[in-house]
């Protein structure tokens, strides 16, 4: 019997270890550009939105009405930023004056708009949202709106 419990276990903890780890799809994605387009436009605000996964890589984005390509690049440098980092753009700015040399480093943007994505129990970072647009202040919005909307988290679980 001991030895068919201890199997069973082993089973069930190689299947665990089997399931992916927590990643942003297509579908999700769609939902946090979703929640951000109706906050943004809830405000009259027009932002252009990039979602990421956790590597950095394009999942979802949208320009809306308004914004040239320029502002498109930032929200897509704002979200690969915290993907690269973990931490949102806005925080950025302060580790760049406390830091010396940070401002400099690679993938790093010292304006806020770009926020993490986390899983909604805030275990798991999977990805990022950078938006753009409007006041630094209102792209952060956008982008945590977009976030909320999507059932998820824009901070770990303490």
């Amino acid at each position: 019997m001991r030895t068919l419990l201890a199997i069973t276990a082993l089973v069930a903890a190689s299947a665990a270890a089997a399931q992916p780890a927590a990643s942003l799809d297509a579908r999700t994605a769609q939902a946090i550009i979703a929640g951000c387009v109706a906050h943004s436009t809830a405000k009259r605000q027009s932002h252009a939105i990039a979602v990421v996964d956790a590597g950095g890589h394009l999942v979802a984005a949208l320009r809306m009405d308004g914004n040239g390509s320029g502002i498109m690049d930032f929200s897509m440098a704002k979200a690969r930023a915290v993907a690269a980092w973990g931490f949102p753009t806005a925080q950025m700015e302060t580790s760049a004056r406390a830091t010396p040399g940070f401002a400099n480093a690679p993938h790093v943007v010292t304006v806020a708009g770009g926020v993490p994505v986390w899983t909604a129990d805030g275990r798991s970072r999977i990805g990022a949202v950078g938006a753009s647009g409007e006041a630094p202040a209102d792209d952060a919005a956008c982008a945590e709106a977009g976030i909320r909307a999507a059932g998820l988290r824009s901070s770990r679980a303490s």
